[in-house]
């Protein structure tokens, strides 16, 4: 990701918070994009893609393309190092597009 931002692996978010909230009736869309959902703890800590152009709904639609990868994170079959690299690599790709 030439000349964008470094985006770094941040501490786990507890799972079981994001995962209870399905198990108690929210869709995985929910979880994902209300105010106190998954993005929007991810973008408190990468507040950085503000700076190259990438808003907060921005990064939500980024998010929701990802959200099996995220699912498979919050049902324990993908570890946090690999949905957050993962979801680093795709921010990168939508920064470069002209």
């Amino acid at each position: 990701m030439t000349g964008g931002p470094r985006l770094h692996v941040p501490s786990e978010p507890d799972r079981d918070r994001f995962h209870r909230r399905v198990l108690e009736g929210a869709t995985l869309d929910q979880v994902l994009g209300t105010e106190d959902g998954f993005t929007s703890w991810l973008w408190e800590r990468w507040r950085v893609l503000e700076r190259c152009g990438m808003d907060q709904t921005q990064f939500l639609s980024v998010v929701r393309a990802y959200r099996r990868e995220v699912w498979l994170w919050l049902i324990g079959e993908r570890s946090w190092g690999q949905c957050c690299s993962g979801l680093i690599g795709r921010v990168g790709r939508r920064l470069a597009r002209p």
